[in-house]
């Protein structure tokens, strides 16, 4: 009876802490109505950064419905570091191929892309970090598009 006590206590103990972790995450999306990306409809975000000591992942996030009729998006991302001028990279992500279909997971007809836009995890200045995103596809609006955005997490 005390050992099943005392495990009960250390167990209590020890999902206690864990729950008191902070999440090191950041994930922020706009939704776009009527499933349609302007290309003038910009997706911008701010995060602020605490933690200098560590890496961070920096992804686009993507949604979009089994209609949307490419493989891939262009994207413009512009990254403004505290104190820093903008830093604007146009980017082709992958998003699905002829073999394997889309290169996401799906939940009935949405696919959720996150795709690194950086090789290797980066280093971030403390202070607010800016980011803006637009399409640069043809197609304009671009259609069957839910959501765009961007995640930072700590890399592991």
């Amino acid at each position: 009876m005390a050992v099943n006590r005392i495990f009960f206590y250390m167990l209590a103990l020890v999902l206690g802490l864990a729950s008191c972790q902070k999440i090191h995450l950041y994930e922020k999306t706009k939704f776009f109505a009527q499933q349609q990306w302007k290309d003038t409809d910009t997706a911008r975000f701010a995060i602020d950064v605490e933690d200098t000591t560590v890496l961070y992942n920096i992804s686009v996030v993507v949604r979009h419905t089994d209609a949307y009729r490419y493989n891939n998006i262009w994207v413009n991302v512009v990254a403004q570091a505290p104190g820093g001028k903008p830093t604007p990279q146009l980017l082709e992500l992958q998003l699905a191929d002829n073999a394997q279909g889309w290169l996401a997971k799906g939940v009935d007809d949405i696919y959720d892309h996150r795709i690194k836009i950086s090789r290797y995890p980066v280093r971030l200045a403390k202070g607010t970090h800016q980011f803006a995103l637009n399409h640069a596809m043809r197609e304009n609006p671009l259609q069957h598009i839910l959501q765009a955005g961007i995640r930072i997490e700590k890399a592991e």
